[in-house]
């Protein structure tokens, strides 16, 4: 079984514009999210895809490997699709977000594993502990999950609402997917859903049309890159750890 990992990565950014170019102690946001993915075990291959020059100027530059996608895909999804629709020897396609210079290469390899591992799922994707200062915010996704470790549903808002208390403790949905190749090109070319619409949530549209969606569970959130803010706190972060 063949897998590869592609991280998409775009240089327009709302809230930071040039994003992959950004530097990290030294380095771009870009390599660092690279360099981090290939110590993976189990991908074969790792592929930045990007539909701009200078991003694919500088993936060259530093030995990556990288791809260039139409400027015209409305997400990341769409962008991961056309990559994988030209890997057809491979099962297995790993999404890395292009904005996490620090995400665990463990993680990587715990997606593939399950999907490798589980014929019944379509796709995996993670989970961490839900803070209390998240239960109100639209912006960090939560997630239930049954007991078998598949996702039920995503929702901006808390769920389990906890009427009395939590009997479970509440996850949040980490944005890192592993999808079968065929099922990702299918995928990318379904219609909308409505409930996927309603929560502007893509992965419902995966539950919505019945497929299964396995999660892993993570101690806590690696950091993103969004904000000025986020890019202060990452090179914080990097230089204590190198000292």
């Amino acid at each position: 079984m063949k897998i590869a990992c592609i991280i998409p990565s775009r240089y327009a950014s709302t809230r930071l514009p040039g994003k992959p170019l950004r530097m990290i102690a030294r380095e771009t946001l870009v390599h660092r999210v690279y360099e981090r993915a290939v110590l993976a075990k189990l991908p074969d291959i790792v592929i930045v895809a990007t539909d701009n020059e200078k991003i694919e100027s500088e993936v060259k530059s530093f030995g990556g490997r990288v791809m260039m996608t139409s400027p015209d895909h409305p997400t990341g999804t769409d962008r991961l699709a056309e990559v994988a629709a030209s890997l057809p020897d491979y099962d297995i396609v790993v999404n890395v977000q292009g904005d996490e210079p620090f995400i665990n290469p463990d993680v990587i390899d715990s997606l593939a594993k399950m999907l490798a591992e589980r014929d019944d799922l379509d796709m995996t994707t993670v989970a961490a502990p839900l803070k209390e200062d998240e239960y109100d915010d639209p912006s960090a996704v939560k997630v239930v999950v049954n007991q078998k470790g598949e996702a039920l549903y995503f929702s901006r808002s808390l769920i389990p609402y906890p009427r009395n208390e939590f009997s479970v403790p509440p996850l949040k949905h980490v944005g890192i997917y592993a999808y079968r190749r065929d099922f990702l090109l299918a995928y990318a070319g379904m219609k909308q859903t409505p409930l996927e619409k309603t929560e502007s949530l893509e992965q419902l549209r995966a539950l919505e049309m019945g497929y299964k969606i396995g999660v892993i569970r993570i101690d806590s959130e690696d950091i993103g890159i969004d904000t000025e803010e986020d890019l202060k706190k990452a090179n914080r972060l990097f230089e204590r750890s190198h000292q």
